[in-house]
């Protein structure tokens, strides 16, 4: 039976609250990198970007945002870290804000996933290990070409709380920007994740090895950001089964389990919740169009609801209908779309009417225009005729 809002149960258009904030519908725009951030500033592109796609009660995230001079590995991402950065973002949170929408700004190292030409004197990447990416995945260099990743360098014991304090002081930029919150990147294969996994940390200090220390990076990044900017502004992104950039690990779910243990303990020592907990499904598989999903997988995700203390916001593949049943079975209490939001600045109204959604252009995905592929996307007024 479709479930709509007449059905009695919770759907994408409930009203949520998420902690500290009040949602008026769950569907989500979650971070998406655009590649439209040219020198790593946003600009008014991105004003307008992300103010198309703000709705009254509406949580967004932006496209992941660079902690340090070390953290990007993707062409023109904007960054954080800087007074110049925290003045252009104010002007997209502003907007945001203008239309009567929640902006979290997510924050992102790379880690290993990068090249010398994105690093500070041409250096080595850092990351948890010395073993390079696979060339099954490609680097996009600055000036558009394409090349295998190097090998890292495995970051020094020693050097590990400054990369911490990095993820710190960019979320406290993010406070001076405006922003009513910000989500810690600990997946898809990103610097975090290099930690979490084992088929990528072969560390043998207190940040390899068992489940604990592998979590430690996490957990220590985590304490941080909410020792500077407070529990219930924090969200926390994980991918325990995502196989994107070598991110294996042999127990997802021991994995991830351990990961929401030491959140939840967080949780309970502050008296206070995270904003989120943000889940890609297994069922997201990197860039392409090609998802699977099994039981199997479903169970997982159910398993890691039910561990988490908190609200629970999942990403992945999703269609209208498929994030009408995660709302209406509990399996979540928030759905992202992304590259349906890519396409449609008025994902909510489309949904709520069922109406028809534009089609993305993936080629303009990642491509430095201002316009098309990027803000040139139709309303739903517009295709009809109407002002």
């Amino acid at each position: 039976m479709a479930i709509t809002e007449s059905s009695g149960v919770p759907t994408l258009f409930t009203p949520y609250k998420m902690g500290k904030f009040h949602l008026s519908h769950r569907v989500v725009m979650p971070p998406m990198t655009r590649c439209r951030a040219i020198n790593e500033m946003p600009n008014e592109a991105m004003v307008k970007f992300y103010a198309q796609r703000s709705t009254e009660g509406g949580l967004q995230i932006t496209e992941a945002t660079l902690i340090s001079d070390t953290a990007a590995g993707y062409p023109n991402c904007p960054g954080i870290y800087t007074d110049e950065q925290v003045k252009a973002w104010k002007k997209v949170v502003d907007a945001v804000h203008a239309k009567g929408a929640i902006i979290f700004c997510q924050l992102w190292h790379v880690g290993r996933a990068s090249h010398s030409a994105y690093q500070p004197g041409e250096a080595a990447p850092i990351s948890s290990t010395n073993q390079p990416i696979s060339d099954k995945w490609h680097v996009m260099l600055p000036d558009g070409s394409i090349k295998e990743y190097p090998a890292p360098r495995a970051l020094e014991t020693s050097e590990i709380p400054g990369i911490v304090e990095d993820y710190r002081k960019a979320a406290l930029k993010a406070m001076q920007a405006g922003f009513d919150g910000v989500e810690i990147h600990g997946a898809q294969g990103y610097l975090i994740d290099q930690f979490l996994k084992d088929g990528i940390n072969d560390r043998t200090d207190e940040y390899g090895g068992s489940l604990a220390n592998r979590c430690r990076f996490l957990m220590q990044v985590t304490e941080a950001v909410v020792s500077a900017v407070g529990i219930e502004r924090v969200a926390v992104r994980i991918s325990p089964v995502l196989d994107y950039l070598d991110a294996i690990d042999s127990d997802p779910l021991a994995l991830a389990l351990t990961v929401i243990e030491g959140l939840n303990k967080l949780q309970e020592k502050a008296g206070l919740n995270f904003t989120y907990l943000h889940l890609t499904r297994p069922r997201r598989i990197g860039y392409d169009d090609h998802e699977s999903s099994d039981e199997a997988d479903a169970e997982l995700v159910r398993k890691l609801r039910k561990a988490y203390q908190g609200s629970f916001l999942s990403t992945g593949g999703f269609t209208r209908e498929e994030g009408m049943e995660a709302i209406a079975k509990g399996e979540a209490d928030l759905v992202a779309y992304g590259r349906f939001f890519v396409a449609n600045p008025d994902l909510v109204k489309r949904f709520k009417l069922n109406a028809p959604l534009n089609k993305y252009d993936r080629p303009t995905f990642y491509t430095p225009d201002p316009v098309i592929g990027y803000t040139d996307y139709p309303f739903l007024d517009e295709e009809n005729g109407s002002n």
